[in-house]
């Protein structure tokens, strides 16, 4: 008896321990992408530097499902990344500052700021910034993709600019906010580009002074939120009315949000100072079916 009882009290430590040290997951993530720590990654070279703000090479990159990487790479003048391909990701770059060469497979393409790109699986790619041009700076974006997926990939470089992409109001979202859709399915009729497997959408939100894109939240889709300019309060999950949670946002700062997640923004920019716009980009849970 004395032997079941010690056996019982070893049982209930141990539940106890494993109760206290669990944490739950949290619905979202937060980076000052300036402030995040450059590491080694295969991008990375003696030229350039890799800050990975979420997925791979971040503290909490188990949170994510279907983004594998979100981050930002930094060519110095002259410099050239890593060449990379996967096989089972497929990515966009979008050029935050400068321009460089994007090496894809055996083609060479000028890239340029607020270009964007979509990278499918397997092809080799690199970035390089020719001397004297200053940084090349560019968000790295990678998605898991399903090995079953046989959508057809592009047989050419899908490139384009946000300039080239119309300001348009999107349903469901007040008119004080413009949409500039840049990437979506290869099914997408509205997208500047239709390539992509598991992203849904990557578009820019504009947001007039004191605009809004309305609270939401999606049942199947990841989320990423990027302050490319301007400021305001970020939504994520719910805050103490039990709907939204508030938190002040500026240029640089990247939000992560799970599925079912409520995310959205409030402008506070003022009217003499240039809008705020947030980059964004959407993508498939994990055996979500679209």
């Amino acid at each position: 008896m004395s032997f079941l009882f010690a056996g019982l009290i070893t049982i209930t430590s141990a539940a106890g321990c494993f109760g206290q040290d669990r944490q739950p997951d949290p619905t979202w993530l937060h980076r000052f992408v300036p402030e995040v720590k450059e590491q080694a990654s295969d991008l990375t070279t003696s030229t350039c530097r890799y800050r990975p703000v979420f997925g791979v090479g971040d503290s909490a990159a188990r949170i994510p499902k279907g983004v594998t990487r979100y981050g930002e790479l930094t060519v110095g003048p002259g410099g050239v990344s890593g060449m990379v391909s996967y096989a089972d990701e497929e990515q966009i770059y979008f050029v935050l500052e400068g321009e460089g060469l994007l090496q894809y497979g055996e083609e060479t393409a000028r890239i340029r700021r607020e270009d964007f790109m979509y990278l499918p699986p397997g092809i080799r790619h690199a970035v390089s910034n020719p001397a004297g041009s200053g940084l090349c700076r560019v968000m790295v974006m990678g998605f898991r993709v399903s090995a079953s997926d046989t959508s057809k990939r592009p047989d050419r470089l899908m490139l384009a600019n946000v300039a080239d992409v119309p300001k348009q109001t999107v349903a469901n979202h007040p008119p004080s906010t413009l949409f500039q859709l840049l990437l979506g399915t290869t099914e997408s009729k509205r997208d500047k580009l239709a390539a992509s497997q598991t992203v849904t959408s990557l578009f820019v939100m504009e947001f007039d002074p004191e605009g809004t894109n309305f609270p939401h939240h999606h049942d199947r889709e990841e989320e990423i939120y990027f302050v490319l300019d301007g400021q305001g309060d970020m939504v994520a999950g719910g805050g103490m009315d039990g709907i939204e949670g508030r938190h002040p946002a500026k240029a640089g700062d990247a939000y992560f949000f799970r599925l079912n997640c409520t995310v959205g923004f409030y402008s506070r920019t003022g009217a003499d100072q240039p809008k705020a716009r947030i980059l964004a980009v959407r993508s498939l849970y994990p055996f979500s079916q679209r």
